[in-house]
């Protein structure tokens, strides 16, 4: 089911999904998720405000918004166990 790290952050673009992965704690939790721009909080920059330094980032984890938390989480894409579209 489970095709390729590209082919989820796509559909994470066009829509909700609901993720289910293992945690590094070995847990598993069940997360819906978007990267869809509709969804998205609207950052609000000042001008003025400090730059924030980049995280490094990580090709196996994928930062997404966490509906449920209002807030940015991530996962690793070889945790993942299973996703599909939220209606």
């Amino acid at each position: 089911m489970i095709q390729d790290i590209q082919h989820l952050k796509n559909l994470l673009r066009e829509s909700t999904l609901t993720v289910c992965f293992n945690k590094k704690d070995g847990t598993v939790r069940t997360m819906q998720c978007t990267l869809n721009p509709d969804s998205l909080p609207v950052v609000d920059k000042q001008e003025g405000d400090e730059v924030k330094k980049e995280k490094k980032q990580n090709d196996e984890s994928i930062a997404v918004w966490d509906l449920e938390k209002n807030a940015w989480r991530s996962f690793r894409f070889d945790s993942v166990i299973s996703y599909s579209t939220t209606l």
